[in-house]
């Protein structure tokens, strides 16, 4: 794996290995392929959503209104919960963090297999050709303790550049599927687009949601 200088100053990081060759079938059939572990993905960041129901009924019993609330979720709860920690105890539990770090490196994972930067299926548990870094931080030192409350706020110019990038991930990975089923290679100029935006992506998470550093993310890909 070579490192990218740029990327190592940050608190998380991500390098994924490009492929020299890639499998046309696989490639082919990538859609496919890749349902079973993102239903495993979805399972997982979705467990504990809830789905409320609220009637409103009338003198003669009928059903004049009613409101559908969707409620939790791992990644929303997770976030709030972290915020709270830091916010009121001014700590981040390490096995939580692990796990919260764990579950970003599976994801990434999965995400490297849909936009086809490798044929490697996602394991669960090895690192493969996806290789993602996040620092673990000293709360008392490093992260302000009221900054939890704004940094989805501060977080939203990112988040708007983010959805135009993510446009040009997707013409990207249209253009990448073409390719590798003509040649057998993902342009390189292409890969290192997608793993950028990718990159990006994961610093903005970092900052806004995982709450691991108070650092702002920088408007790069590299």
């Amino acid at each position: 794996m070579t490192t990218n200088i740029e990327n190592a100053k940050y608190a998380a990081r991500l390098e994924v290995d490009y492929p020299e060759k890639l499998d046309r079938m696989t490639t082919f059939f990538r859609l496919v392929m890749v349902i079973p572990i993102a239903i495993i993905l979805g399972l997982i960041t979705d467990a504990g959503q809830t789905v409320t129901n609220n009637y409103f009924y009338n003198e003669a019993g009928d059903v004049i209104n009613s409101t559908q609330q969707t409620v939790g979720g791992l990644a929303s709860g997770l976030f709030a919960a972290t915020a709270l920690m830091i916010v009121f105890a001014r700590r981040y539990p390490r096995w939580w963090f692990d796990f919260s770090r764990e579950l970003a490196r599976f994801g990434a994972r999965v995400g490297a297999y849909i936009f086809l930067l490798t044929d490697q299926y996602p394991s669960t548990v090895e690192e493969q050709s996806v290789h993602l870094e996040i620092d673990y931080p000293d709360v008392e030192k490093d992260l302000n303790q009221w900054m939890p409350l704004i940094k989805w706020l501060l977080a939203i110019p990112h988040y708007i550049v983010l959805g135009f990038l993510g446009i040009g991930v997707f013409f990207a990975v249209i253009l990448a599927w073409f390719a590798i089923l003509f040649t057998g290679e993902y342009p390189k100029g292409l890969f290192d687009y997608v793993v950028g935006v990718a990159r990006w992506a994961l610093r903005v998470e970092a900052y806004a949601v995982l709450l691991v550093t108070d650092d702002y993310p920088p408007f790069n890909l590299q």
